[in-house]
C-alpha cells in the first residue's frame, strides 16, 4: 500500500485499516495545526485507491473497521465517495464502519439524501474538528467555518444516521477568553447534539502557525488548574436532551474523563473539583502527547 507523508487518525480508528483518498487537507490554515504541512493536498486518483485496497485485502484475513485518510476525505464527490464504499463492500464484507474526516463545508455541501446514500453504502461516521463554539475564537484559529455552520452540519450528520464525533480544544482561546470557550463550547454542544463529543487540550508544535504568538507573548496558553476550571465551566453547562457520548481522556489531557451526558456529568464534575484540590492527580507534562 502506497502512503504518502505523515498519516493521522482519530484515536478511536487505532485498530481500523487505513486508506489514504486524499492527501492532506484542502484548507490546511488553522493557526493551531500542524498536521499536513509537508503536503500539497489532492485527491488520488480511483484506480490508486482499488490497488490499495485490493493488496490490503490480501494481508489481512479480516478488517472490522476502515478510516478513509487524510484530513477532509468527506471533500469528494459523493460518487466518487460510494465507488470507493463500493469497493470496501465487495472487498471487506465483513467490515463493520467506515470512518471519514470531514469539515463542516464539506458536509453542508453534500444534501440530506447524499449523506443517507452514503450511510446505505457503508459510512458510519464522520470526525469533525469544531474546536470552540466562541466565533470570535473560530475567527482568530482561520477555523473555515462559522459557529452556525459547525452546528448545522452536525445536526445534519445525526439527521442522516450517520454518527457525529465532534471535537474540541481545551485552551484554544487562551487565557483571556478561557471562559467565553467554556460557555460557548457548551451551548454549541447542547445545540448539536452529536452522538460523541471529544475534548483534546492545546498542545502547539513549530509549524504550528500560532506558536510564534505564544512565543512572543501575545497568546498566553493556560496553566493546568486554569484548564481545569474552563473543564469545569464547560461541564456544567452542555445541556443535552439524547445521549452524548463524552471523551477527555486524549494523550493531550491534564486529567482523563470518560461518561456519557447528561447521566454522567456529576460524576465528572467530582473527578474534575478533586483533581483541583489534589493536582498530583494530573498528568505531568512529560507525559503529555498529541
Amino acid at each position: 500500500m502506497q502512503y504518502e507523508g505523515m498519516v493521522y487518525r482519530p484515536p478511536s480508528e487505532a485498530y481500523s485499516l487505513i486508506i489514504q483518498i486524499t492527501i492532506g487537507c484542502s484548507h490546511n490554515g488553522c493557526t493551531f495545526c500542524s498536521m499536513f504541512k509537508d503536503k500539497q493536498f489532492r485527491v488520488r486518483k480511483l484506480e490508486e485507491i482499488r490497488a490499495d485496497l485490493t493488496e490490503a485485502r490480501g494481508y489481512y484475513k479480516r478488517v472490522d473497521r476502515i478510516f478513509l485518510a487524510d484530513g477532509d476525505a468527506l471533500c469528494l464527490a459523493t460518487d466518487k465517495l460510494l465507488t470507493i464504499l463500493d469497493l470496501i463492500r465487495e472487498l471487506f464484507p465483513e467490515c463493520q464502519r467506515v470512518g471519514v474526516y470531514g469539515s463542516a463545508r464539506d458536509v453542508l455541501r453534500k444534501s440530506p439524501e447524499e449523506l443517507a446514500r452514503l450511510k446505505g453504502a457503508g459510512l458510519g461516521i464522520v470526525y469533525l474538528g469544531a474546536e470552540s463554539g466562541s466565533p470570535q475564537i473560530l475567527k482568530a484559529i482561520n477555523k473555515n467555518a462559522t459557529r452556525e455552520e459547525l452546528i448545522e452540519s452536525v445536526q445534519r450528520i445525526e439527521a442522516s444516521g450517520l454518527r457525529s464525533s465532534v471535537t474540541f480544544i481545551s485552551g484554544i482561546g487562551g487565557r483571556a477568553l478561557w471562559q467565553e470557550h467554556a460557555l460557548m463550547t457548551a451551548s454549541m454542544i447542547s445545540e448539536m447534539q452529536p452522538y460523541y463529543a471529544s475534548v483534546l487540550t492545546l498542545m502547539v508544535e513549530p509549524a504550528a502557525p500560532i506558536y510564534d504568538d505564544i512565543k512572543e507573548g501575545r497568546f498566553e496558553l493556560l496553566t493546568p488548574a486554569e484548564v481545569m476550571a474552563e473543564m469545569e465551566c464547560l461541564l456544567e453547562n452542555i445541556h443535552v436532551t439524547k445521549k452524548c457520548v463524552f471523551r477527555s481522556n486524549h494523550a493531550s489531557n491534564y486529567l482523563s474523563l470518560k461518561g456519557d451526558l447528561p447521566e454522567d456529568r456529576e460524576r465528572m464534575l467530582a473527578q474534575i473539583r478533586a483533581a483541583k484540590e489534589n493536582t498530583s492527580m494530573l498528568k505531568e507534562e512529560y507525559f503529555r502527547a498529541l
